[in-house]
């Protein structure tokens, strides 16, 4: 059959499919009721798990698109990286899957698998996958065999050291990308062990790149009417939050170190202790505000001294200027402090803790800690308000298979459909959907 005839049949049983199941076939209940969102019409299949893949599909989601999370028949790992759960799964997956369905199936089963692939030659604008190297291509779900029928698919893969070179084949997590990009080696203190920065950086800064790479797809298939693979990979990511220290060293021929609260190349821009073993956070690095810290702190002299007086200087004699601005700021507390610095104009900022961060009023008059209907949890919302709007959590993470009476009754109309369509399809297939004890309750993990 030509790709042609193929995307007619498809595009024929999708109509009979839809119309057979009502104009709710292509809106999640949650969203009906919602403003208009920039994806809204737009369909992702979620083959993925842990944290990079289900942070972008999330973000799809927020923006309106309708994501169908394919899980295997116990659930994605990271329902169970427990305690601490909210609610019956784990915190961690609770808070990158909301927005989503959920359907549980096995996809070495070759009814389901192949309902799967006719769900998405019909239906689908975006297959998004982070499942190991190789996996897609044994099912026929890469983005080669997907799109042979559907040119118009948008596939994006998320890899860990991407597909080419002699890491290829390796799997990655997000503090192994931390250590082998060299992070690990520009973080902490000079001295001590290596350390981790504690947010999952690489796999949530992969998540928004591929997203971005989506975004830019659906763009170009607005004008070409094809489709794109994408690809972005931990190790990319990784390496590209490098670039700064990468630029340094090229620059000084001096492999970076460790700075503490501090960076290279700015003086002062770090974090000192005040009297009441707080830390306040000070970034002085120009020379107007040098100039001004210095009256603050009771030495206007130094801002005159050749030493500190320009911040290639300040950066050569950082050992001695950094004693002296230590010494003072134990002299007050971490609010007084505050205070004078603020009404001086110096950027600064306490150190603050995930429930003084959740507890600041500045969270709460940005609207970025938000409730979901039928949760009892809050999660911190997409980081970005379109014409002044956040885009609302409408449901919470759905519970392993949730949708799955609903993606029975989906599949079966399309393949009854398509029977009427197509002498390929002559024989009936049935889904064997993953009964994990019931359709409509959530597991304990």
């Amino acid at each position: 059959m030509q790709a042609s005839q193929k995307q007619r049949m498809n595009a024929h049983t999708l109509n009979n499919a839809a119309s057979a199941l009502g104009p709710e076939a292509n809106l999640n209940p949650a969203q009906v009721s919602s403003p208009s969102l920039p994806l809204q019409g737009i369909t992702v299949i979620e083959l993925g798990h842990s944290v990079a893949a289900p942070f972008a599909a999330q973000t799809l989601s927020d923006l309106g698109a309708e994501v169908w999370k394919i899980e295997k028949p116990e659930g994605d790992d990271a329902r169970r990286w427990a305690p601490p759960y909210l609610a019956e799964a784990s915190a961690v997956f609770q808070c990158l899957n909301r927005n989503k369905r959920s359907v549980s199936c096995n996809l070495r089963d070759p009814s389901s698998l192949q309902a799967l692939k006719l769900f998405i030659q019909d239906r689908v604008d975006v297959v998004l996958q982070n499942l190991r190297p190789g996996q897609v291509q044994v099912l026929g779900l890469d983005a080669e065999n997907l799109r042979a029928g559907k040119p118009s698919l948008i596939y994006c893969n998320i890899g860990a050291f991407g597909e080419l070179g002699p890491m290829a084949k390796r799997p990655g997590y997000d503090p192994l990308m931390q250590a082998f990009s060299g992070i690990m080696s520009v973080t902490g203190e000079e001295g001590r062990p290596p350390v981790r920065v504690g947010p999952s950086i690489i796999d949530m800064g992969t998540g928004s790149w591929a997203v971005i790479g989506i975004l830019a797809a659906l763009l170009e298939r607005k004008q070409s009417g094809k489709g794109t693979v994408v690809d972005v990979s931990l190790f990319e990511t990784a390496a590209s939050l490098m670039t700064i220290p990468a630029a340094q060293y090229q620059g000084s021929g001096e492999v970076p170190t460790r700075q503490g609260s501090g960076s290279k190349g700015i003086v002062p821009y770090r974090a000192y202790l005040c009297s009441d073993q707080q830390y306040l956070v000070i970034s002085a690095g120009s020379d107007g505000l040098f100039k001004r810290l210095a009256s603050v702190l009771g030495e206007p002299q130094w801002a005159e001294d050749p030493r500190f007086s320009s911040n290639p200087q300040r950066v050569i004699h950082e050992a001695l200027i950094y004693s002296l601005i230590e010494a003072r700021m134990l002299q007050r507390s971490s609010s007084q402090w505050q205070q004078l610095l603020d009404e001086a104009g110096i950027p600064c900022a306490p150190v603050q803790n995930t429930e003084q961060l959740l507890d600041h009023p500045q969270m709460a008059a940005m609207g970025l800690l938000q409730s979901i209907p039928d949760a009892n949890y809050q999660t911190i919302g997409l980081p970005l308000r379109l014409n002044g709007e956040r885009p609302k959590s409408r449901s919470p993470a759905p519970a392993l298979g949730e949708a799955n009476a609903q993606w029975q009754r989906m599949t079966d109309s399309i393949l009854r459909a398509s029977q009427h369509t197509s002498e390929a399809l002559t024989e009936p297939s049935q889904f064997n959907i993953a009964d994990y004890a019931s359709n409509h309750r959530k597991t304990t993990p």
